[in-house]
């Protein structure tokens, strides 16, 4: 009978899967889809690799896709939620700023992406984005203000800007000047990895 009970309990250890890690929703524009760069260097990519080199059992889903605004990326989010997703990182509002769309448009999507991860118990690493100075102190004031607010209101965790050191450089980004290249996702990793693993280490 013992003998029985043993082989059974074994069996039942082998047969369940270790406990699984946690899975994040990095959910974008080109600037986490990875646009111009081989597979597996997206700033997602990079970014599990340098989370579980650190120890920590994350898998970061990379939901980025080329050209979006907020406004796309938020009537896209219930089929990029899979059930396993535990937090989101969210990086929009790069696209609705270079088309020069309205402000209030983009507070307003990210509002719902905000509002649908709350209804799911599913915490938010905002990271924000600035609008290019060409396009006015008016519209940069009203612009860059979104993410902050938008932060606040929902005690979401914020990064302030996604390519802070980055931005600008022509050494870190593609000959669009727009986006990184892999020396300027390992610069952004590099400064947003403790960012995420204090993050991480908050989720319930």
């Amino acid at each position: 009978m013992l003998r029985h009970f043993i082989a059974l309990l074994f069996t039942i250890l082998i047969v369940l899967p270790a406990q699984a890690g946690t899975t994040i929703l990095a959910l974008g524009d080109s600037l986490t889809a990875g646009y111009g760069l081989e597979a597996g260097h997206a700033m997602p990519d990079v970014l599990q690799s340098a989370l579980r080199k650190d120890g920590k059992d994350i898998t970061i889903i990379n939901a980025g896709v080329s050209g979006d605004t907020a406004a796309q990326a938020a009537a896209r989010l219930d089929w990029s939620l899979t059930p396993d997703v535990k937090a989101i990182i969210l990086e929009l509002g790069a696209n609705d700023a270079l088309r020069g769309l309205p402000p209030e448009g983009a507070d307003k999507a990210l509002r719902e992406i905000m509002d649908k991860a709350k209804a799911k118990n599913l915490p938010v690493l905002i990271l924000g984005m600035k609008a290019p100075p060409n396009l006015g102190i008016d519209y940069q004031t009203k612009f860059d203000a979104v993410y902050p607010r938008l932060a606040a209101d929902y005690g979401a965790a914020l990064y302030p800007f996604y390519l802070e050191g980055v931005a600008a450089d022509p050494a870190l980004n593609q000959a669009d000047a727009m986006h990184p290249n892999d020396a300027g996702v390992a610069a952004i990793v590099q400064r947003l990895e403790p960012v995420v693993a204090s993050f991480v280490s908050k989720l319930p």
